[in-house]
């Protein structure tokens, strides 16, 4: 059933509505009708309004096309909603941003850096300079790791337990034990690497708050915000309204990964995961980001503080550095240059360096699948793209996005 969306038009909100729909002709032309994506979904708010929100491709091979009502795999984009779980918690004083983790999580006492080992020899190891702290969990710089980063011992450590697998054979709980068992990469705070810090994050939420993750989500987050779209398990009687889910084949081209009517998603997941876990709609993210972009609040719901979000979306890498400088990740869901990291998104910080329009402060981030979003709160823009098709970083759509998007104001 077709959910009805209220539109604004994009010439009371300063766009272009011709250079808006620009965007979607680039889309077909650029990556479906090339078979480079199955599909697209781009929705475009200013002050919270929709003004633009369109609609590209089946939703599953050889299916219905793609409407509001599709449900995506958002994978990263999970991250800055469990990002906000712990700072609900923070505001209740239950927790801070320099707890040490293994006050929490007890596992992670008396973890140790990576000093030499592997690949079938015990790992050795050299004490850390400093404890993990909760904040090195939200900014990426605990030093954890993910397999699929494939430049260390740890890495390949991580693929042979098979850490990070969402539909694999681990708890939240067995998840936490399994990477307390392997070193760290570096000392916590000394750099940045994309890791499965924000899956920790969720452990952590689970444990305080004395909920499960999912239940909290739920209860806490969902229901006041009115995200009914949003879970680590569709419901039965919404699979129906699941995209297939793609990724590069070994000859370039697509492949199926997860068929949306025999859906993985469709189980509950033995991982609940708080760093990739979700699967939400293009509606319901629009949400979460205008929420945000308010302060903390939608329709009357505050969840957080005004100054908990500017906390949130300010830049937390030490020293005020930049990704550019202390980065030792392969891969992430954004490019270095004139970027810093907060607590849960990654942060922009000169514009210039960037090399596409955009705001200081602006936050975003996206997942494996091609997803992404973005706010800025000075324009008052955000952004929520849907896709299904891995790996995420092969194609510049991102930032060609957003180059476009702001090309379209007046």
């Amino acid at each position: 059933m077709q959910t009805d969306v209220r539109m604004t038009p994009p010439e009371s909100h300063g766009f272009d509505a011709g250079r808006l729909a620009r965007i979607d002709a680039f889309v077909r032309d650029r990556y479906l009708d090339t078979g480079k994506l199955p599909h697209a979904q781009l929705l475009i708010a200013r002050d919270g309004d929709i003004v633009h929100f369109s609609h590209q491709g089946a939703a599953r091979d050889k299916g219905a096309p793609v409407d509001s009502t599709t449900l995506f795999r958002i994978a990263s984009m999970t991250k800055p909603i469990t990002s906000l779980a712990f700072m609900m918690l923070v505001e209740e004083a239950k927790v801070g941003l320099d707890t040490p983790v293994h006050h929490v999580l007890p596992e992670f006492k008396g973890l140790g850096v990576y000093a030499g080992g592997g690949s079938g020899a015990p790992f050795a190891t050299r004490p850390t300079a400093q404890p993990m702290r909760m904040i090195d969990l939200l900014r990426h710089t605990s030093g954890l790791t993910y397999s699929f980063q494939e430049r260390t011992p740890v890495d390949a450590a991580y693929r042979e337990s098979r850490i990070e697998s969402w539909h694999g054979n681990l708890t939240l709980d067995e998840f936490v034990a399994e990477v307390a068992k392997l070193p760290l990469e570096f000392s916590p705070g000394d750099e940045w690497n994309y890791s499965v810090s924000t899956d920790v994050l969720g452990a952590v939420v689970q444990r305080v708050s004395g909920m499960p993750l999912e239940r909290f989500f739920a209860e806490r987050i969902f229901a006041p915000l009115g995200m009914h779209d949003t879970f680590f398990q569709v419901p039965e009687d919404k699979i129906d309204r699941l995209a297939d889910c793609w990724a590069l084949g070994p000859d370039k081209t697509r492949i199926l990964y997860d068929r949306g009517a025999e859906s993985a998603w469709a189980k509950f997941p033995r991982l609940v995961s708080g760093g990739g876990g979700l699967v939400s709609s293009a509606l319901d993210y629009h949400r979460f980001a205008t929420f945000c972009l308010n302060g903390g609040t939608l329709g009357g719901t505050r969840l957080v503080s005004r100054k908990t979000i500017a906390l949130m979306t300010m830049n937390h890498l030490p020293g005020g550095s930049d990704l550019a400088t202390m980065s030792r990740a392969l891969f992430s869901e954004t490019t270095n240059a004139g970027t810093g990291f907060g607590l849960g998104f990654a942060v922009t910080l000169d514009v210039a360096k960037t090399l596409i329009p955009g705001s200081a402060g602006e936050y975003y981030w996206g997942g494996m699948f091609s997803t992404a979003f973005f706010v800025d709160p000075v324009e008052r823009i955000s952004m929520v793209f849907m896709t299904q098709f891995s790996p995420s970083m092969l194609y510049p759509i991102r930032r060609e996005l957003k180059t476009l998007i702001y090309s379209a104001l007046n």
